[in-house]
């Protein structure tokens, strides 16, 4: 498999077919797209759904901080719930 391949917008229009169908073989891995020598473009095969999963597993690690001194275990509300007295709807 041929990782990344860089080409012109041009050549991609002639052939774009072409490299749609190696993307999808993945016998290209990306595919860079410049116009006038600059990247405007990348083009990569959509994930698995396990590499989905994978790349996702751990991805908000560290973003939740529980302020000190609050216990999660401590019930939330106090009082009765309407689920508890057979209401399901207000």
């Amino acid at each position: 498999m041929e990782p990344l391949l860089t080409l012109s917008v041009t050549e991609f229009k002639a052939h774009c077919l072409e490299y749609i169908d190696r993307l999808d073989r993945h016998e290209i891995g990306e595919l860079v797209l410049t116009k006038r020598g600059k990247p405007v473009a990348v083009m990569k095969p959509p994930q698995t759904t396990a590499e989905a999963l994978r790349a996702a597993y751990g991805a908000l690690r560290g973003s939740i901080v529980i302020a000190e001194g609050v216990d999660l275990t401590e019930p939330a509300f106090e009082g009765v719930m309407d689920a508890e007295l057979g209401i399901l709807h207000r």
